[in-house]
């Protein structure tokens, strides 16, 4: 009896042993790839900021060609550039879920489903020479399963869609996550965002543009069998581009005002 008790106890102790040390390993690996982690999510991004403006050159490395992408922060209260947030260490996604960064959305205005926005945004500007290239805008909104962040992409009228991406969300592959199908991205570019009463008019319609009729040019076609997304997104459009989120700045910087 003794015998069985002592064999127990020691399979007992191998098997807390071997636990110590499984955890002491997974750890220290957390710790000591933390930083290459993070490295190459701003990688990841920088990268998905350069495709929606149509800009990635998969034979140059995305820090060469980042380094012409100029970084500033938005207060979205007043449309204008500030100063108040370092552009190098500021973290959006964070900022929103801050009570003292951020500001609780009521219903009618919440038309991302996002609860709380941001008082800050980056956006990146492409230039050529001194004019404005393109502009990219963070963007995001709750769709079946997740909230989707991505990248709008503005040509420099601030009017034309250069490009729409998402780097992160957890659709369901071959319905929602459709979202990052080339052939449905490729169907953004061109779009018009406002209307000549700058009402936002872009939007994503539950099934198939006509092609023949003049509001086209402000309809993306839906995502097949994936309607919540599909409204997601078109919520998310909705929000970012009107008074809530980027309107002000872009009537600011196209009047050279912001």
């Amino acid at each position: 009896m003794s015998s069985n008790n002592e064999r127990l106890s020691k399979v007992i102790g191998v098997a807390i042993s071997l636990c110590l040390v499984c955890s002491i390993v997974v750890s220290a690996s957390a710790v000591l790839l933390r930083d290459a982690q993070q490295a190459n999510q701003a990688l990841d991004i920088k990268r998905n900021i350069l495709a929606a403006a149509g800009e990635l050159n998969e034979q140059v490395s995305v820090e060469e060609q980042f380094r012409n992408v100029e970084i500033r922060a938005v207060d979205l209260d007043t449309g204008k550039f500030t100063d108040a947030v370092d552009v190098d260490s500021y973290n959006q996604t964070k900022a929103a879920k801050d009570p003292a960064m951020s500001e609780r959305l009521t219903a009618a205005e919440d038309h991302a489903k996002v609860g709380r926005r941001e008082k800050y945004a980056l956006v990146y500007l492409f230039r050529e020479g001194d004019q404005l290239d393109k502009v990219v805008l963070p963007v995001k909104g709750a769709g079946l399963w997740s909230t989707l962040y991505g990248f709008l992409a503005l040509e420099a009228d601030l009017n034309t869609v250069a490009g729409l991406g998402f780097y992160d969300h957890a659709e369901t592959p071959g319905l929602g996550g459709e979202v990052d199908n080339p052939l449905w991205k490729n169907r953004w570019p061109g779009k018009k965002v406002y209307g000549d009463d700058q009402d936002v008019r872009l939007t994503v319609l539950k099934g198939a543009v006509d092609g023949s009729r003049a509001e086209a040019v402000h309809q993306v076609d839906g995502l097949s069998g994936a309607t919540l997304t599909t409204r997601g997104v078109d919520g998310m459009i909705q929000f970012w581009m009107g008074e809530n989120g980027y309107a002000k700045f872009l009537s600011n910087l196209k009047s050279g005002e912001a």
